[in-house]
C-alpha cells in the first residue's frame, strides 16, 4: 500500500509512529504537509501537486489535520478522495466532528447521551438561554476548542452571563453545557479503530482544575471500558462517519455521556498508558480499506 499521512510536522509522535508502523508492515508511507498540496479541479478530472511534483497513486490517506487548518486541510483530503484514495476519516466527517454544535445535534438525534447543551446568538436571550440549562456550574466551550483550551467553568449565574457576553462581544462561537460534578474531573478516552475500541484510558484533571486533558497537566491510566461505554464510543464515531476517533466520555450517574469525538486523536498518551500498539491497528484498517476500495473500483470498470 502506498500511504499518505497529512501532517504539518513529520516529527510529531503520532506521525512518526504511523510511519514506523506502516513501514514495519511493508507499506510505503509519505508525510505530506497539507498546506503545500495544491489542486486542479475541473470537470475532466482532479489533479494535485506537492512542491512542484504530481501526487498520484496513493491507495490510502490518513489525515492528521490540526484545528487551525481544518478548512484547507479538509479540501486537500477531499481532493484525494475524488482522486480515488481511501480514507477512514473523510473530509465531511472531520467537518462534522470539528463543529461541536453540529456534532452534538447529530449525536443527540441518535439518542447518544451527552451533557445538556444550549446555544444562542442574540445577547437579549442570554438569561433565558441559561435558564434552559439550569443552575450553574456551567461549562462554556468555544465551538472549535481543542486540548482543553477555550473551555471555562463558571460557578455563579453572574459569571456565566459575564463570560457569555464577553464571548459574544468577540464574535466567538460557543456552547454552554451542564457540569457533571460526579465525574470529579475525570473522563474516559476510548480509541476507536473501525468497529472496535482498541484501547481506553482514564484521564484525571490536576488539582484545582476540571479539565482532564493531558496537555493541561492531566494524568492517565489504562482502564477497561465497560460494554456500554465501548458501545457508545463506537456508535458516536459511526454517527459522525469516522473510522478512527478518540471518543471522550464522562461516567455519569445516568450512564456514559459523550463529551467530544476527536477526529485526529493523539497516540502518545494512550499508547504510553495502555501499552497498545494503536498505530499498527490503524495501519491494518487502512490496508484493508485500500484493498476493498481498489477491488470496488476494478468491479466498476
Amino acid at each position: 500500500m502506498k500511504l499518505a499521512i497529512l501532517s504539518r510536522n513529520s516529527k510529531l509522535y503520532s506521525t512518526r509512529r504511523l510511519v514506523e508502523a506502516a513501514r514495519a508492515h511493508g507499506h510505503t508511507a509519505r508525510v505530506l504537509d497539507p498546506l503545500r498540496c495544491y489542486m486542479r479541479i475541473a470537470s475532466d478530472g482532479f489533479d494535485m501537486h506537492y512542491k512542484g511534483r504530481p501526487l498520484a497513486g496513493y491507495g490510502a490517506v490518513l489525515p492528521r489535520i490540526g484545528a487551525s487548518i481544518t478548512r484547507y486541510g479538509s479540501a486537500v483530503l477531499h481532493q484525494f478522495e475524488l482522486m480515488g484514495s481511501y480514507t477512514p476519516n473523510p473530509a465531511d466527517a472531520i467537518a462534522r466532528a470539528r463543529d461541536k454544535l453540529r456534532a452534538h445535534q447529530l449525536l443527540a438525534a441518535q439518542g447518544i447521551g451527552m451533557p445538556t447543551t444550549v446555544f444562542g446568538d442574540n445577547p437579549d436571550d442570554t438569561l433565558d438561554l441559561l435558564s434552559m440549562l439550569g443552575a450553574p456550574p456551567h461549562v462554556i466551550k468555544l465551538n472549535e476548542s481543542s486540548q482543553g483550551a477555550g473551555v471555562i467553568l463558571t460557578e455563579k449565574p453572574s459569571a456565566s452571563r459575564s463570560v457569555v457576553e464577553t464571548l459574544r462581544g468577540l464574535y466567538a462561537n460557543f456552547l454552554v453545557q451542564e457540569f457533571i460534578a460526579e465525574a470529579e474531573g475525570a473522563d474516559l478516552r476510548c480509541f476507536v479503530v473501525g468497529d472496535e475500541v482498541v484501547a481506553s484510558m482514564r484521564r484525571q484533571a490536576p488539582k484545582g482544575d476540571f479539565r482532564s486533558n493531558l496537555h493541561r497537566g492531566g494524568t492517565a491510566e489504562a482502564v477497561q471500558a465497560s460494554d456500554d461505554e465501548r458501545a457508545v464510543a463506537i456508535r458516536a464515531a459511526k454517527v459522525l462517519g469516522l473510522g478512527v476517533a478518540g471518543v471522550d466520555l464522562i461516567r455519569a450517574q445516568r450512564g456514559p455521556l459523550v463529551l467530544e469525538v476527536n477526529a485526529s486523536p493523539g497516540l502518545e498518551g494512550i499508547e504510553a498508558a495502555t501499552g497498545v500498539d494503536i498505530a499498527s491497528k490503524i495501519i491494518d484498517l487502512l490496508a484493508k480499506g485500500a484493498e476493498k476500495n481498489a477491488s470496488h473500483k476494478s468491479l466498476k470498470r
